[in-house]
């Protein structure tokens, strides 16, 4: 098991990486859930993958599984507004978001899998490797939380 320490440690690197090195900033003025930004959201998986993992004491490859959550939704577009383009935002962005990520980072094929795969089950085609599966979940938590306007930790689940 991997501590929390450790796993806030490479989140942390990772975050300042992308803020430097890429677009990711940008998603800081995007609204994704409630009043929670993507960049927040994104955040947000990011940590929730890693208790997740931890908890469940399994190994998984931390560094693909924080650099897909945190680029999941690396859309780069307010999907609120009420456009053709964001009709089908639900089914669309996994899409986007790699394009985009691919745009400015080398990805792996595991973190590729990551991004197009977390919308699953709504996305018919299910995540391939656990990593994938782990920030599927972690989404659907986070995005609970956030829509419901829960704090962290307070649905019934707890993954500190």
């Amino acid at each position: 098991m991997i501590l929390k320490e450790e796993y806030k440690a490479f989140v942390e690197s990772e975050i300042q990486r992308l803020c430097e090195n890429s677009r990711f900033p940008q998603t800081a003025k995007y609204k994704q859930h409630g009043s929670i930004s993507v960049f927040e959201h994104s955040i947000a998986v990011a940590y929730t993958s890693c208790r997740i993992a931890s908890r469940l004491h399994v190994t998984v490859d931390y560094e693909s599984l924080i650099r897909g959550a945190l680029l999941h939704d690396y859309f780069l577009y307010d999907w609120h507004d009420k456009s053709k383009e964001h009709r089908l935002h639900a089914f669309s962005h996994p899409q986007k978001a790699v394009h985009n990520a691919c745009e400015d980072f080398q990805l792996t094929p595991k973190e590729k899998d990551i991004i197009l795969r977390h919308m699953f089950p709504l996305i018919p085609v299910p995540p391939y490797y656990l990593e994938s599966w782990i920030v599927c979940v972690a989404d659907k938590i986070c995005a609970l939380q956030e829509t419901l306007q829960l704090k962290e930790g307070s649905i019934a689940v707890d993954f500190k």
